[in-house]
């Protein structure tokens, strides 16, 4: 039945598919009347069998506890239909249609397939298959009566259902973005190899038919479709589940990098009344951790406020301007100055404060450019030659 790749690639890809599926059943659990996680699990959990089945370690096992010749052919085979059917459905229920339109596909879907799971066991029943064969039953028995109608009825299921997705999902990819599209095109690469996968069993089956021998086709090129096709599709079907997910935690890395100069300047200053965050990175989500640094920094610069000298911003403002910075940027590196300045006064003068109004307070609303302008050279020339310009500026 299958062959190619050993019994290890067949449990890796099985044993891929069932950990999906044990990813997504505490959602599950929780909402089991939604169609769309039912259809998940269910397309995850045949996968995942018909990978630890087609096996030949399997196959043999199956053939021996069942006590009948080859009966791991019609187990396979159905196994592979309902996740055919499972595929389809999931496509049915997951790409956005009228309720109505979507009922009708659903339970034609569920119909076709189940008659074409029990086809395969009646078939299977109606003929005869003396000899095992572990990793050439189509091959040998194509010109058998009923069996050779079994072959071609699990293949033609499991290619129609491939093609569809594979129509579905090419058109669906093109009206959305993100993880979601780069999920529908691993999905249709999968489902292309499902095609791959039943093109060559049928060209061998059919060689059979006219007294030819392709069968390396069947245990040497159609079983390293099966295997890389599980693995394309498991990922094409948890990337848009995990990918908006780590996308998130990617931002957030990125901004509390982006944040780090800022929070070198200020995690010092002295914030009275604040409660200090006691979370470890190393055990924070980095959004949580991301929410909590803004929080402190936000406080930081509250406790700030009276120390700010706008004549030190306005110096740093018409200094970024000859530099040609852009106003947007040339406003942070005034307010990045007049901080670094305040910290300063803060730390070498803290009965002094400035006079302050709403006027002399930080004018940019968006931390990380402020943060990134600590960097700038109008920042850093400014401090070089005036150590603590607050100190100058009247009092």
């Amino acid at each position: 039945m299958t062959s190619g790749p050993g019994d290890a690639v067949y449990y890796a890809c099985g044993t891929t598919l069932f950990l999906v599926c044990v990813l997504k059943l505490p959602a599950l659990l929780r909402r089991r009347r939604d169609p769309l996680l039912r259809s998940a699990f269910l397309l995850l959990l045949a996968g995942g069998c018909i990978m630890f089945l087609a096996a030949p370690d399997s196959i043999v096992a199956v053939n021996r506890l069942s006590g009948t010749t080859n009966f791991a052919a019609p187990v396979v085979y159905a196994t592979l239909t309902a996740y055919s059917g499972a595929s389809l459905l999931l496509i049915i229920h997951w790409r956005p249609a009228p309720p109505e339109q979507t009922r009708r596909a659903a339970f034609w879907c569920v119909t076709v397939y189940a008659v074409a799971v029990l086809a395969v066991f009646v078939l299977f029943r109606a003929g005869r298959t003396p000899v095992e064969q572990i990793t050439l039953f189509d091959a040998y028995y194509a010109r058998t009566p009923y069996i050779r109608e079994m072959i071609v009825t699990y293949l033609v299921a499991h290619g129609v259902a491939a093609l569809a997705n594979v129509v579905l999902c090419g058109r669906w990819s093109r009206e959305v973005r993100g993880s979601l599209r780069a999920g529908l095109w691993l999905l249709v690469a999968a489902y292309l190899l499902h095609v791959s996968y039943d093109v060559t069993r049928l060209i061998a089956v059919g060689a059979r038919w006219s007294g030819h021998d392709l069968d390396f086709l069947i245990d040497r090129v159609s079983p390293r479709f099966a295997a890389l096709s599980a693995f394309l599709g498991a990922f094409g079907f948890t990337l848009p589940l995990v990918g908006p997910r780590v996308a998130r935690t990617a931002r957030a890395v990125h901004q509390l990098r982006q944040l780090s100069p800022l929070w070198r300047v200020l995690r010092e200053v002295p914030t009275p009344g604040a409660v200090r965050s006691s979370l470890r990175w190393w055990r924070t989500p980095p959004a949580m951790l991301l929410t909590s640094r803004k929080t402190a920094l936000y406080d930081a610069l509250l406790a700030l406020t009276p120390y700010c000298d706008p004549a030190v911003r306005d110096m740093a403002h018409r200094a970024a301007l000859r530099h040609r910075d852009a106003e947007v940027s040339a406003a942070a590196c005034a307010d990045a100055a007049m901080i670094v300045a305040a910290v300063a006064r803060q730390r070498s003068a803290p009965e002094r404060l400035h006079d302050s109004t709403n006027t002399s307070a930080w004018r940019s609303k968006d931390l990380i450019p402020l943060s990134l302008a600590l960097a700038s050279p109008v920042v850093q020339d400014l401090l070089a030659h005036r150590r603590a310009p607050a100190e100058s500026s009247p009092s």
